[in-house]
């Protein structure tokens, strides 16, 4: 691996960082792409093609990997989840919930708390994988 390459994926790495750590925060592809010190559009093709999904997609999975922890783990009102986990929409929170985990935050929630089984082997059994692009990201 070259040591250009190996720079710009440790810039990428830092962006997905930070979107792992500020997942309830508003992010856009600006802020993220001034943590990897290059151009938007730069930022979106580098990001796809080094993780596999776009950057607004990974931070929507995520999120969503957060408010499935809440739905089973908690009461709290899908309503505050949505909220808590930073999406500024219950409509957008539900939609995306949906393509991901292929059902609505309700019926998620309904299946019960999380099995009493190691944090690690919980959240890797339960971890969505990538969902299909939009047209146009």
């Amino acid at each position: 691996m070259s040591r250009s390459t190996e720079e710009s994926n440790r810039r990428l790495l830092r962006a997905r960082d930070a979107m792992d750590r500020r997942y309830a925060e508003p992010l856009d592809v600006a802020t993220l792409a001034r943590i990897a010190y290059v151009s938007e559009a730069h930022f979106i093709r580098s990001f796809r093609a080094t993780f596999g999904e776009t950057p607004s997609r990974y931070l929507q999975r995520r999120r969503v990997e957060r408010a499935m922890f809440l739905l089973r783990s908690t009461d709290r009102s899908v309503t505050d989840i949505c909220m808590d986990v930073g999406f500024a929409s219950l409509g957008t929170f539900s939609r995306v919930f949906r393509d991901v985990v292929g059902e609505p935050p309700s019926a998620y929630r309904r299946r019960g708390p999380l099995p009493p089984v190691p944090t690690c082997f919980a959240m890797a059994w339960a971890r969505p994988s990538s969902f299909g692009e939009a047209p146009g990201e």
